[in-house]
């Protein structure tokens, strides 16, 4: 069923795999329209051709057709002007500062496979049969220049895969002071739209609201994708909630600064439009060279948010993560930050991990602190050398000593940083972020590495390399990022690449970890940013899992987990248990709602297991056992959400194994309430007519009655209250 068919007679693409259908063609020989995107066609033969009339205030580029203008025309990459005053999807200057083009249709390819991105992560496929490629090409003749548009259309996935690439054919530069990666055209505007927004120790909150006649941006000019904005929209209708309703979700694969908006337009057609940011983007394309956008994922579905989702999750594991780790099961680890801080040493490290192998832990991971001058969040970063004063006996020895135990290790970094006082900043005050002229602003008492600057990339790989090369025992490495670009100037880069700083830095950062991931294979990486602050698709490529929020207060979580759901696998999702009150609201919340809340991703413990009482400490066992013989259906299974935290005080979501067999429902409440309420619990994804045994009783039941019926939940006077229940499919 996959098929990319081009219409002579029409001049019309048609890209479909049996699901969806992305139609798309060329109007007066000149403009790429779009037609349309969503379930797929079985054929089509115009019956829903724009019509064109005249208006007022509507340029016409065809001086005897008053009724066309590309004011109203459904564009695939809307230019600058022309006559469409609505949002480009590019801005071209030439060396003597004109911004007038014309990039008109030239020709086609079609592609077997996919073509890989150049230095950026991007969706794979192993085989060519998983994919096909149209690639269409503008060219502007005067410009000696050419934009190529591409499509990618899987054979197993609702999901078009759209980048744009332009290419200098001539001698002389030219100038891109905006590049989207995509930009589509809808004829209406009768929609929601959804985001992801929020703050440090807030992320991916929520947000869904009615289009109208006006604009919605969603940015970031941050450095990175940020806690602040996901690069994720979804276009809905309005009656689209969790299980029915039309979906169009957009998403970016890339990590730092960039741009999605909505915009409605005078005749309420509906423009949306995601790449770099322009604010922070420029890029001196010279002769004969060749720009490379990131790339963005865009879904379809007429069955709701969950099926969104859920294409979303299957995609990213199976054709975005990458490595070892991509089919391997997560371990269960123990962080030391919040029993030991900056104050780490050999002792204290051997104890930790000797009482996280008795509990059946699987992973110690050092966090801040084992390197030297690394005393608090002042100093050190940098150098990168052991703390011979911490540990007398070297890393190598420490490694050992916990494997002995049982025990993987892993280690914190925090490598694009460096401290003021750091040996490193005192030879290279050059190889920093920083406008030469003023003294550069620090955020938590530390600066930002250029990573445009090839030197500083390889010194990096290099001092991170040693480490891990001369510690063989490291099977784990989270790597932290804690703060935002700031003073965006470069000493490496001349004064017409300054405006690239913002896009190298990203580039030079993939640069580091494509070394680092291909060289260790076998170590799983975990990016972090302060917790959530570059959760998105682009780090995926590189490090499977990300820590999801530095906010481990479970309540807090609930909306943290169920807003990443959205477009994140639960295999990816970092979510620790840890101590109460807790460091961030100081909530006191019972310990088997810390754990139902965190064993919904990839669970790990940061506390001081020294100031746990035996209960608790045979309670984690069992934790730990429970995860352990579930792991798989959580880590690996089908997601489905049931009641969100973000609409009342009870919330659910429930897992179903690969083979269909187990079914793993949490429910969570946060407050009591006076007045009891029948609360009914209707799981989601069961086969009707199978028998379902409700673990730990003689209790069985039909797919049809959990689903439609649903699970009557007892009377709970408790706040903050979780509870699993796992059913097993009689065979």
């Amino acid at each position: 069923m996959l098929a990319i068919n081009y219409d002579k007679e029409q001049k019309i693409f048609n890209l479909s795999n049996g699901k969806i259908s992305y139609i798309l063609g060329i109007e007066k020989d000149c403009y790429v329209k779009h037609i349309y995107f969503g379930k797929y066609l079985s054929s089509y033969n115009g019956s829903n051709a724009q019509l064109f009339y005249d208006r007022g205030f509507c340029s016409n580029p065809i001086a005897s057709d008053r009724n066309f203008s590309l004011d109203t025309l459904l564009q695939e990459y809307p230019d600058f002007n022309q006559g469409d005053f609505r949002n480009p999807a590019y801005i071209i200057q030439t060396e003597d500062g004109k911004r007038v083009n014309r990039f008109y249709y030239d020709s086609f390819n079609i592609i077997e496979g996919k073509p890989k991105l150049e230095g950026l992560p991007s969706l794979y496929v192993n085989n060519e049969n998983e994919a096909k490629t149209l690639c269409i090409i503008l060219k502007d003749v005067v410009m000696n220049a050419s934009i190529y548009l591409y499509y990618t259309i899987f054979a197993d996935y609702d999901v078009i895969c759209r980048h744009t690439e332009i290419v200098n054919h001539g001698d002389k530069s030219i100038y891109l002071d905006k590049v989207m990666s995509f930009s589509m055209d809808f004829a209406d505007s009768d929609y929601d739209v959804m985001t992801l927004s929020g703050a440090h120790l807030y992320e991916k909150n929520i947000y869904r609201r009615a289009i109208k006649p006006d604009s919605i941006v969603l940015e970031s000019i941050r450095g990175t994708s940020s806690p602040q904005a996901t690069p994720f929209i979804a276009l809905m209708d309005k009656n689209a909630n969790e299980d029915i309703g039309s979906v169009w979700a957009f998403n970016f694969i890339y990590s730092g600064d960039f741009q999605a908006s909505v915009q409605v337009g005078q005749y309420k057609t509906t423009r949306v439009q995601m790449g770099m940011n322009p604010t922070t983007f420029g890029w001196t394309l010279s002769g004969k060279e060749k720009f490379v956008s990131p790339e963005a994922v865009l879904v379809y579905t007429d069955k709701g948010l969950n099926t969104m989702s859920q294409i979303f999750h299957k995609l990213y594991r199976n054709q975005l993560c990458r490595g070892l780790y991509k089919e391997k099961a997560r371990p269960i680890l123990l962080n030391s930050w919040e029993a030991c801080h900056f104050e780490v040493n050999e002792d204290n490290c051997l104890d930790l991990a000797r009482q996280a192998g008795e509990l059946g832990i699987e992973l110690f991971v050092l966090d801040d602190g084992w390197f030297k001058n690394r005393c608090d969040d002042t100093q050190g970063l940098g150098d990168w050398l052991e703390d011979e004063a911490k540990f007398s006996h070297g890393l190598k020895t420490l490694a050992q000593k916990i494997k002995e135990k049982g025990l993987l290790f892993g280690l914190w970094f925090e490598p694009e940083m460096i401290s003021k006082n750091s040996e490193l900043y005192k030879n290279h005050p050059d190889w920093v972020i920083r406008s030469m002229d003023y003294e550069p602003i620090l955020s938590r008492c530390q600066y930002v590495l250029d990573l445009s600057n090839i030197e500083v990339c390889n010194y990096l790989v290099e001092k991170i390399s040693n480490i891990l090369e001369n510690n063989v025992e490291i099977s784990y490495v989270k790597w932290d990022m804690n703060r935002h670009l700031t003073d965006l100037g470069s000493a490496y880069l001349n004064s017409k690449e300054q405006k690239e700083l913002s896009h190298r830095y990203v580039l030079g950062l993939y640069y580091i970890l494509e070394k680092l991931t291909q060289r260790f294979k076998n170590v799983l990486f975990e990016s972090c940013s302060s917790g959530g602050g570059r959760y998105d698709a682009g780090m995926l490529y590189y490090m499977p899992q990300t820590w999801a929020s530095d906010n481990t207060d479970a309540i807090c979580r609930l909306k943290i987990q169920y807003g990443t759901s959205i477009l994140f696998p639960a295999i990816t999702m970092g979510s620790h248990v840890s101590i109460v009150p807790n460091h961030q609201v100081g909530r006191i919340t019972p310990l088997k709602t810390r754990f139902a809340v965190a064993s919904s991703g990839n669970l790990g413990y940061e506390l001081d297991l020294n100031k746990l009482n035996d209960g608790e400490k045979e309670e984690i066992k069992k934790q730990v056992a429970w995860y352990k013989q579930y792991r798989d259906v959580i880590q690996r299974g089908t997601f489905y959400r049931i009641k969100s935290p973000f609409d009342g005080n009870d919330i659910s979501w429930n897992f179903i194994s690969e083979d269909e067999n187990t079914v793993i429902c949490y429910f969570h409440q946060i407050l009591v309430e006076p007045i009891y309420r029948n609360l009914i619990l209707k799981l989601k994804g069961l086969q009707e007519d199978a028998l379902y045994n409700l673990v730990g009783t003689d209790k069985v039941f039909s797919g049809s009655e959990l689903m439609y019926a649903g699970l009557m939940i007892p009377k709970i006077e408790e706040d903050f209250y979780s509870n699993i229940y796992v059913f097993k499919k009689s065979v």
